[in-house]
């Protein structure tokens, strides 16, 4: 259940999951595949593509997208399916999961979690997908609205929401509004870019440092080898003009 604490501004608004229920009436998982819009895919291919290539350096540790969280082993039909999330411990059979059921050994939440609300039905995003997180022991979930496209019944849209899980169990919202702003999940600042239609994350609250994508990764290194190379041959053409002058001051030399 949703409850609100009123505080000074809107911004600051806070909102808390009660743990209870477990599950619920229309918490079922559908077995369809619902379109996605093509900002929602560029939003959602570009957390999914950071996450995956900063989880290389993370210790056990696994992205998935669109796998299915169950947790109420009674009715294994309920469950949420992040847009992205990051497991750790990663199950050891993860590869081939068609879903996490938490109630198996080796199966936990994910740490953290990323949806990208969708313009068709924001809602969902917005009410039940903090209940259902909640629910489910996710420990930190991001919702990323890009074209505000959510309802203001919950005092939004916000273009970055950030839920985090204390250590006495509940699901609380602790940030609502444009970005940045850091998560401890990730250690590192969610930061909205390009007006706000994409989702960056960066070592600092500024984006000055953002954490690269492989292919970012890729082209940065062919950039320094690039530098590498110029810099090797300037420094050639360099001593190789000294030698030049020198050979010229010493033949002119030979000759007075």
């Amino acid at each position: 259940m949703l409850r609100f604490e009123s505080m000074n501004t809107a911004r600051h608004l806070k909102l808390v999951v009660d743990r209870r229920p477990q599950s619920r009436r229309g918490w079922e998982l559908s077995e369809e595949t619902m379109p996605q819009s093509v900002p929602h895919n560029n939003a959602l291919g570009l957390i999914e593509e950071i996450l995956s290539f900063r989880a290389r350096s993370w210790l056990n540790t696994q992205i998935a997208r669109d796998l299915a969280i169950r947790w109420d082993e009674n009715n294994p039909k309920v469950g949420v399916d992040p847009d992205v999330c990051v497991l750790r411990p990663a199950p050891k059979d993860g590869m081939n999961l068609s879903s996490i059921r938490t109630w198996i050994p080796g199966h936990e939440a994910p740490i953290f979690a990323a949806e990208v609300v969708s313009n068709t039905n924001p809602r969902k995003d917005y009410e039940m997908a903090p209940e259902k997180y909640a629910a489910s022991g996710t420990g930190e979930l991001c919702i990323f609205d890009p074209m505000l496209a959510g309802p203001k019944s919950h005092g939004g849209p916000y273009r970055l929401q950030l839920w985090r899980r204390g250590e006495n169990g509940e699901f609380r919202r602790i940030y609502a509004g444009s970005g940045p702003v850091y998560s401890p999940a990730l250690n590192g600042y969610l930061v909205p870019v390009e007006g706000g239609r994409k989702l960056r994350i960066a070592d600092d609250e500024a984006g000055l440092h953002l954490w690269p994508t492989a292919e970012e990764a890729a082209r940065a290194e062919k950039e320094v080898e690039r530098k590498a190379k110029e810099e090797e041959r300037a420094a050639k053409e360099e001593a190789l003009a000294r030698i030049a002058l020198l050979e010229a001051a010493l033949h002119k030399a030979t000759k007075e």
